[in-house]
């Protein structure tokens, strides 16, 4: 984990610190995690890539007997929509196909979250929410039922649940467990930004609370920008970033905005937003530069929100999406994320005793 650089103090208050392992409702025991095993990262076995492998496996064995339902080209990348049509069809063969990948990848998945609770941050790990864009086909949600009925069957006693908002809401709606509960008083919504390899979103989310704790919050508005259909600078993509959140604010309507933007990212988050490592899918330059701080350049472009200074905080897109399922983990201590995409994002956090 990354050490502390710097921790600037506002107006008065406590420390405003990025990637912070400590926040209103949760202890972070462990994010990004990075464990190899010859050679690879462990996660590795349980990402969209590997399904793709193992789909493609299962194309070729079936082509030495019968008709691919999936067409001529066996490196394609294959959609989740196709495969959860395969789930449908009338053609057992199809079905077959669809099933013996998902069985594989679910084998591999168990046996990742099993190398995982290994780790001392992970013991004792009650509950794991799965998400990321695998998540939210048919498919994926056969894969993690199937997952947990192999860990129960070999003895591991943990729950597994679909992130139960979308992906893209999730990776928006997590930012308001980042907020100070200073910043919750005469406000109910903040902006909030997910930065992906492939997308970047930004969302207004409207929270509702109860006392010093928020209780259940959704995305009101968004916007979404397929940066890979462009390919922007590293300072476009920023300043593209800046004005989705200015119109964003335009269109708050009644809302009350706090003076905060929550992102999520890819990677480990210094305390002072700088990105130490990780980021490398992002769009067009190094965010990793030491002569590059997200966090500042955002405050930069969007100087105040409602006449109010503008406060940013960054933290690890699977810690973000994972707070987003924190008002249902009441009944858990100790619980995880993993998010299932271009690599496997992670987190595990231990909940705090209500202040």
């Amino acid at each position: 984990m990354a050490q502390p650089r710097a921790a600037k103090k506002l107006q008065g208050h406590t420390p405003l610190i990025h990637g912070a392992l400590e926040l209103p409702s949760v202890l972070v025991d462990d994010y990004n995690n990075e464990t190899r095993e010859r050679g690879q990262f462990v996660g590795d076995k349980a990402n969209k890539g590997a399904f793709q492998e193992k789909l493609h496996h299962w194309r070729k064995v079936l082509r030495d007997y019968g008709d691919d339902p999936l067409g001529k080209t066996l490196t394609n990348t294959v959609s989740k929509k196709k495969v959860d049509a395969l789930l449908e069809s009338k053609n057992v063969s199809d079905v077959a196909l669809a099933m013996a990948t998902i069985e594989d990848f679910s084998r591999d998945f168990a046996d990742v979250i099993t190398k995982f609770m290994a780790f001392k941050a992970w013991a004792k790990t009650e509950r794991i929410v799965v998400g990321g864009g695998f998540r939210e086909s048919r498919t994926g949600e056969i894969a993690i039922a199937r997952t947990m009925m192999i860990l129960r069957a070999g003895g591991l006693n943990v729950d597994l649940v679909p992130v139960a908002q979308h992906p893209d809401d999730a990776g928006l709606i997590g930012s308001v467990h980042l907020m100070p509960a200073w910043m919750l008083k005469g406000h109910n919504a903040i902006l909030a930004v997910d930065i992906g390899g492939t997308n970047i979103r930004a969302g207004i989310v409207e929270f509702a609370r109860e006392k010093h704790r928020i209780v259940d919050a959704s995305v009101r508005d968004s916007d979404i920008w397929r940066h890979t259909d462009d390919e922007p600078s590293r300072s476009a993509a920023v300043e593209r970033l800046a004005d989705m959140l200015n119109t964003l604010v335009s269109n708050q309507g009644k809302l009350k905005l706090a003076p905060l933007i929550g992102i999520g990212c890819p990677g480990i988050v210094n305390p002072d937003g700088a990105i130490e490592r990780g980021a490398h899918n992002l769009p067009g330059g190094n965010w990793e530069s030491d002569h590059f701080n997200l966090p500042t350049a955002i405050t930069k472009a969007i100087p105040c929100i409602g006449g109010h200074e503008t406060f940013v905080m960054m933290h690890n897109d699977a810690v973000v999406q994972g707070l987003s399922q924190l008002p249902s983990m009441g009944d858990v201590s100790r619980w995880g994320v993993m998010t299932i995409g271009t690599g496997l994002g992670n987190a595990r956090f231990t909940n705090r005793e209500p202040a």
